[in-house]
């Protein structure tokens, strides 16, 4: 048996080295976004916005390709991501196709909620049930200092649409110290009084103009002590398909309660359950969000790659995927762009 044949087990699955079984795919589906947030869309040496052109971008009909054969593979569930997927023009339809492919389990969105308000019933006719909203701020003047943009209460009017509609809601909070770090009880807060589960990311060193610094840095470890003084956490167990977040039930002294998340990529990295490899918008197959590695998937389809050559680029990346990024240690940056990787 040849390595790449060693990536298939278990009833079909596939397992790297490592004994990861990988389900799940990230798919950027473009670089651009309607937000201009500090730490996910830097700006080049003269001020501008370092955008891949229309062309470069995956085709819908060459991401249907990439999906149908990697839930062929054995991959059950998929996100989409950006930039900000719903600017897109088309993307309901493709995700309409999306949702008819047999043996895809679980189609889930990551949005910054501007457009939510005027997609949201299209997405959940599509099948679509769960969101992540990224939110790092529940004060329209900071979400705009923030973003570039005041679009406070449209990306609210968004998720309480969304909400109404039945969604499963995650918000996604990037804690950064000197920025949102007097917001953390509010958004804990916001878990106890409203049916979603905020979810606080370690602000992570991503992209070569990133915004991160050590000073912004905050660890999960900090996060849940300040949570915790509200009340208990009590950790919930853990389900494969809920991704990295360690999530804990909030109790409060009242009785009321709460699901509070917590991912910790450079304190308590999650890299021995990884479960996912990421296509960017550029069209490059990535194993690791922090390493830079990538495989060039855009170029083998646009050059008349087989169904069987692009399956064995896939089980290749599988078979590089590192055992673990090492942020901690060596303070280093990923050089790649975080709104072409995919957030």
């Amino acid at each position: 048996m040849n390595k790449q044949e060693q990536t298939i087990k278990n009833n079909g699955q596939l397992v790297d080295m490592f004994s990861r079984t990988i389900s799940y795919l990230r798919l950027s589906l473009t670089d651009r976004c309607n937000l201009r947030c500090v730490y996910c869309m830097p700006v080049d040496d003269k001020g501008g916005l370092q955008l891949l052109p229309h062309k470069d971008l995956l085709s819908y009909e060459e991401l249907l390709r990439i999906v149908n054969l990697v839930v062929d593979m054995g991959m059950n569930k998929l996100r989409l991501t950006g930039g900000e997927p719903l600017v897109r023009k088309g993307v309901m339809d493709f995700i309409t196709a999306l949702s008819r492919i047999d043996g895809l389990d679980e189609i889930r969105l990551t949005t910054n909620g501007v457009l939510l308000h005027e997609k949201a019933e299209g997405l959940y006719r599509s099948g679509i049930r769960k969101l992540n909203i990224s939110l790092d701020t529940l004060r329209p003047d900071r979400f705009k200092e923030i973003t570039g943009a005041d679009l406070f209460q449209q990306v609210w009017q968004g998720i309480e649409t969304a909400s109404d509609l039945g969604f499963d809601i995650k918000l996604n909070v990037v804690a950064m110290k000197g920025v949102n770090d007097d917001e953390f009880l509010d958004f804990a807060k916001l878990a106890v009084e409203k049916p979603y589960q905020v979810r606080f990311i370690e602000f992570m060193p991503v992209g070569k103009k990133s915004s991160w610094d050590k000073s912004s840095y905050i660890t999960s470890d900090e996060l849940k002590d300040l949570v915790g003084s509200m009340g208990t956490l009590d950790p919930l167990p853990g389900c494969r398909m809920d991704g990295p977040a360690r999530v804990y039930l909030l109790t409060t002294p009242g009785g009321s309660t709460g699901k509070i998340g917590f991912i910790s990529p450079i304190s308590h990295h999650f890299c021995d359950t990884c479960n996912r490899l990421r296509l960017t918008s550029a069209g490059k197959l990535r194993a690791c969000l922090l390493h830079d590695r990538e495989a060039d998937l855009k170029t083998l389809l646009r050059s008349g790659g087989t169904d069987d050559e692009i399956r064995g680029l896939i089980r290749q990346t599988i078979l590089d995927k590192p055992k673990g990024h090492t942020l901690a240690e060596d303070q280093a940056s990923c050089g790649g762009q975080m709104s072409r990787i995919g957030g």
